[in-house]
């Protein structure tokens, strides 16, 4: 059995996500972790898996406050 050229060519035309894309979704989470009452200057030190850690339990975060 041979590999059809719809199988061999899935994987180049997938889409990337792209550097830009990638930013945006950042700056949108840590403005999220901002507006439920996060300190700014705590937020600008985290890194982004921190920050998506953070966004997982929203109630969490306003039970801390």
């Amino acid at each position: 059995m041979r590999l059809k050229r719809k199988f061999m060519k899935t994987h180049l035309t997938r889409p990337r996500k792209g550097g830009a894309a990638k930013r945006r979704r950042q700056a949108e989470h840590r403005k999220r972790l901002v507006a439920l009452g996060v300190d700014e200057a705590v937020v600008a030190r985290m890194n982004p898996r921190e920050v998506r850690t953070m966004l997982k339990y929203p109630a969490k975060i306003s039970k801390e406050q």
